[in-house]
């Protein structure tokens, strides 16, 4: 049982050590995972940056992820009746909001070149994997050297799945008996967009004072 996001994040950069020397990107799936993540750029003094990636929905049923996208690439499974103008105008609807989000969180920075470099991951949890899946086909076509997963927490099917499509899946906690992320946390808060600007904006000034 983790106190807080932050002392899962502490703990699962323990574990993400080895990768320090490496030319690396945190990525955070907002909005939980980036107190977790925060933790871990400190530690390992990785640059930080939000996932950008939305699932696309089947029509029928928009929980179910038939694919992701980001601002630049998407990833589709083929599906029977799945029209290509539908693909098309969600992949409207997901990049405008998810430039707004880029735009509200990151503000006027490039975002950071992936091409070659050890990405991880950082969520703080992983029920399922299907969200995370889709996400690791988009960012696979950003050309990274290593993409790693890592997260407190994760059901043993999320992580047999997902060590499959990555370098690496690092979890603190693989519990034989999965009840949800939020079980394994004393406080599993709701994270605001200020959270998050906050804790950006934190390790922005760690970087600079360092």
């Amino acid at each position: 049982m983790f106190r807080d996001r932050i002392e899962a994040g502490v703990l699962l950069a323990a574990r993400l050590k080895k990768y320090k020397s490496d030319a690396g990107v945190v990525l955070a799936v907002p909005r939980g995972g980036v107190p977790v993540a925060y933790a871990v750029a400190s530690e390992l003094g990785f640059p930080i940056e939000i996932v950008l990636t939305k699932k696309i929905g089947h029509p029928m049923n928009k929980e179910y992820a038939i694919g992701a996208a980001s601002l630049t690439d998407y990833f589709v499974i083929p599906h029977e009746n799945i029209s290509k103008q539908y693909i098309d105008q969600e992949l409207v609807r997901i990049r405008e909001r998810l430039k707004e989000m880029y735009k509200r969180f990151m503000g006027d920075k490039e975002p950071e070149s992936l091409k070659g470099k050890t990405v991880i991951v950082i969520d703080d949890g992983i029920a399922t994997g299907n969200t995370l899946l889709g996400t690791v086909n988009v960012l696979r076509k950003s050309d990274p050297g290593k993409i790693v997963i890592g997260v407190p927490v994760a059901s043993k099917s999320a992580v047999q799945k997902l060590a499959k499509e990555v370098d690496e899946v690092v979890a603190v906690l693989i519990p034989e008996e999965f009840y949800g992320v939020g079980a394994f946390y004393k406080d599993f808060h709701q994270v605001s967009d200020e959270e998050v600007m906050f804790y950006l904006d934190k390790l922005g000034e760690l970087k600079k004072a360092g």
